[in-house]
């Protein structure tokens, strides 16, 4: 296990200013960003588990806020899918003139509608993006963009989480690139049930090592 750099750096992202917290073990291996959804932010416990997992993989995490809080109250902002994969996309942009940080391979974690966000910005970025996962998402609400998508993608969801569990279904079949739904037995959306998230960790770990290629200079992106 990696020694992890602590506390997280605070960053400003975008033209947006957008607050994001960025962690990079020794000799990161790749870079994950994570973009959450509805009712949710940077600060969420449930990402944050999910974050230090994969750090203790190796892997770079940037947590940040796609929505500025008064933007998060406003449900016209929440579900405007476009607006939030073009701020992730500008989020990729804003990591590769950050030449450290460009040059670690690079995927993306999404929950809720952020994984919908995720999915945009993945097809949009085709050649940079090299995995996607989604926790409790709805990558249906990516539309056409799912077909763009080049990224391996995995989507996992509560089993008790019927309704989701069905547009995950149907999201699956217009996913053109290497993809899975990874089903947890009784978990609802929140993934609140003992172990529940843990085998969501363990999962998209395991995803995202499989899936990443190395970074032939992940030494010098200690330094970003």
């Amino acid at each position: 296990m990696e020694e992890v750099l602590s506390p997280p750096k605070r960053v400003l992202i975008g033209p947006d200013a957008l607050e994001g917290d960025l962690t990079i073990p020794q000799q990161p291996r790749a870079l994950v960003v994570f973009a959450h959804g509805s009712g949710s932010s940077r600060r969420s416990p449930r990402n944050r588990q999910v974050a230090q997992a994969l750090q203790e993989q190796s892997l770079a995490t940037l947590l940040f806020d796609l929505l500025s809080t008064d933007e998060a109250d406003d449900p016209s902002k929440v579900f405007d899918i476009e607006s939030l994969g073009q701020r992730l996309v500008a989020t990729i942009d804003w990591i590769d003139r950050r030449p450290a940080l460009a040059a670690l391979p690079l995927a993306l974690f999404g929950a809720s509608t952020g994984a919908a966000a995720a999915l945009v910005a993945a097809a949009a970025r085709p050649r940079r993006v090299y995995a996607v996962v989604s926790r409790g998402g709805r990558p249906d609400l990516a539309g056409s963009a799912l077909a763009g998508v080049k990224a391996p993608t995995l989507l996992i969801v509560g089993g008790a989480d019927t309704e989701v569990l069905k547009l995950n279904r149907l999201a699956l079949k217009e996913l053109r690139a290497r993809a899975e739904l990874s089903t947890i037995p009784r978990a609802t959306h929140l993934f609140e049930e003992y172990g529940a998230l843990q085998r969501v960790t363990d999962l998209a770990s395991q995803w995202f090592i499989a899936h990443l290629p190395p970074s032939p200079t992940a030494k010098g992106a200690s330094h970003a």
